[in-house]
């Protein structure tokens, strides 16, 4: 029997030869876009469209219509493909102004095997109808029903296409042809999209990276660490979506019931009495059994990549492992640096006891910071010293994890600690020779090494532009700097903080990293002057706190702190692996 997917909804697929059949009210021009598993297309290449309507393993049809069909065949897709978008482009007119498309995937034998009606689509003239994916070897569909306003081109530049105007060009003049003349009817369609070329989609504005579904099964030309960052990212993107899709199904039947009842008293005579008694509970009724449903399809995706993430989390190297996995209890450093760090967990109130590691790519392109605050977000209700105890081991644990998982002892660690209350937590790393030497006391500590660090910034800026990297100084570990700030803003004065303001978007790019542990309360005195260098860091919370939004569908997740337990030496044992690495390397 087929399935009615919702937005977000995925499904496993029966075979690998499928029909992806469309219907529209009004003429639609079909393309279908081949793509990675982080959803980037490689060329123009790898997308059929009317101007070239074949691919290996897919054709779309080579004009405009209502109906359309596509062909598929999975096992002949290009190397490398592990998603097929099918995408539908509107000639002339936005799809909120018709009738809502129908896409319906069909197996070789012509059965139906889900549906999904694109609903809830505006100014879009563009939208990627489904998604045929693969995860862990099997291929499934997913009901995206992502519109793009700004149209074909938009579309193409969020796959990483921004320059196609061959492409534009054949779907704009497959739109332009759909005139009807045997109605009399006159006039062309513009261009579908604009003629002229898009602008690359910006990355979205939350703590995560663009990318998607992970690569599934061997692959021999990606490396492992490879392969498992971009599973972790497909698992995190499979809950987002189908947690949308149950919170869209929710929605659905609480209207519905909500619009059943309003008849209900919208007619005097049906009000009261048994018949709007019992009227009243079917709609309660039934709106419980859309619940009750929606909720059985997310228990099983939930449970699915609970199974995932049990066979995923022993197979993390120590980059992307908690604490307690044996990537950690039989540390040694690695000889290569790692793909992505792992910051903490994430979970939604639809499933907690499912964990998704929340990853960052490396090196890392904006700062860090851990937020000791005592409001209302923060560290809640702990006292102001036991807030900033827990943010700064919360920050010690990031920097071991930094610089252990790194070969050669990754990032040098200096500390700007003007009054040294981080010293007690510093000991291990300062006994360990991660820490090479005490931070500089005081103010004058603080603007002495604010400074070095600044001066640090410009030689490579200019060597860079120069083209004379060769010729730094042997003293600049090409490694790079990881600075850990503590007690901010206590000895910074306006020249410091204009300092600190500059390593914060200016040291990335030169190897030098920021980690913060700081109150944005305690540093309000200083205004708004500061408020660039908090957007420009990524927000940390050293207790549970739901915060940070994914870039598909915009959810609130709950940010989990890692943290090694009670009475464990692994923070100790990794210290010291990572200053043997760096004295064996001679740095």
């Amino acid at each position: 029997m087929a399935v009615e997917l919702v937005r977000g909804q995925n499904l496993p697929l029966p075979g690998t030869r499928l029909r992806v059949a469309v219907r529209a009210a009004e003429p639609v021009v079909v393309a279908a876009v081949l793509a990675d598993a982080a959803g980037r297309a490689r060329g123009t290449d790898r997308v059929a469209h009317p101007g070239a309507p074949a691919l290996p393993g897919v054709a779309v049809p080579a004009g405009a219509a209502a109906r359309h069909e596509v062909a598929v065949d999975l096992e002949a897709l290009p190397p490398g493909t592990e998603r097929l978008a099918v995408v539908l482009v509107l000639p002339g007119g936005r799809f909120g102004a018709a009738e809502a498309p129908y896409a319906s995937v069909e197996d070789a034998e012509g059965g139906t095997v889900a549906g999904f009606a694109l609903s809830g689509l505006g100014e879009e003239t563009a939208v990627v109808a489904v998604e045929l994916y693969r995860r862990q070897g099997v291929w499934k569909v997913r009901a995206v029903g992502q519109g793009y306003a700004g149209g074909f081109g938009e579309l193409l530049a969020d796959h990483g296409l921004a320059r196609a105007p061959q492409v534009l060009r054949a779907v704009a003049d497959a739109g332009r042809a759909v005139a009807a003349p045997a109605a009399g009817a006159t006039g062309e369609h513009g261009a579908v999209g604009g003629a002229a070329e898009a602008p690359a989609a910006g990355a979205p504005a939350t703590g995560f990276p663009a990318t998607g579904s992970p690569a599934a099964g061997p692959d021999p030309g990606r490396p492992t660490e490879e392969r498992l960052y971009r599973q972790v990212w497909g698992m995190f993107e499979d809950l987002a979506r189908a947690v949308a899709a149950y919170r869209s199904a929710v929605d659905f039947a609480e209207s519905r019931m909500e619009r059943e009842l309003e008849r209900v008293l919208d007619d005097p005579a049906a009000r009261i009495g048994t018949a709007a008694a019992a009227a009243r509970e079917a709609a309660r009724t039934r709106c419980a059994e859309l619940v009750e449903r929606a909720r059985a399809v997310l228990d099983r995706d939930v449970l699915q990549l609970a199974e995932e993430a049990d066979e995923v989390e022993p197979a993390l190297p120590a980059a992307l492992a908690r604490w307690d996995s044996p990537a950690w209890s039989a540390f040694r450093a690695p000889a290569e640096a790692p793909r992505a760090l792992r910051l903490g967990d994430l979970t939604v109130p639809e499933a907690p006891g499912l964990r998704i590691p929340m990853l960052v790519a490396l090196p890392l392109e904006r700062g860090l910071w851990v937020d000791s605050g005592r409001g209302e977000e923060g560290a809640g209700d702990f006292a102001p010293e036991e807030a900033d105890a827990l943010a700064l081991a919360v920050a010690v644990a990031l920097v071991v994890r930094l610089t252990a998982a790194h070969p050669a002892g990754g990032p040098a660690l200096e500390v700007v600690d003007p009054a040294g209350t981080a010293m007690p937590a510093l000991a291990p790393l300062l006994a360990a020779g991660v820490l090479r030497e005490p931070p500089a006391p005081g103010a004058a500590g603080v603007s002495e090494t604010l400074e070095r660090l600044v001066r640090r910034v410009d030689l490579v800026q200019m060597a860079v532009r120069g083209g004379a990297v060769d010729a730094l100084p042997p003293g600049l570990d090409p490694a790079g700097l990881l600075l850990l700030v503590h007690d901010f803003p206590h000895g910074f004065d306006d020249r410091s903080i204009t300092r600190l303001r500059y390593l914060a978007d200016e040291g990335p790019a030169a190897g030098v990293h920021l980690l913060m542990v700081a109150d944005r309360e305690e540093a309000a005195g200083h205004g708004p002057l500061l408020d660039p260098l908090w957007r420009s860091l990524l927000r940390l919370t050293p207790v549970p706190e739901a915060y940070l939004a994914d870039p598909w569908v915009g959810h609130a997740w709950t940010f989990h702190p890692l943290l090694p337990e009670s009475g464990s030496t692994v923070l100790d044992r990794a210290a010291r692996a990572s200053a043997e690495a760096r004295r064996a390397s001679g740095r």
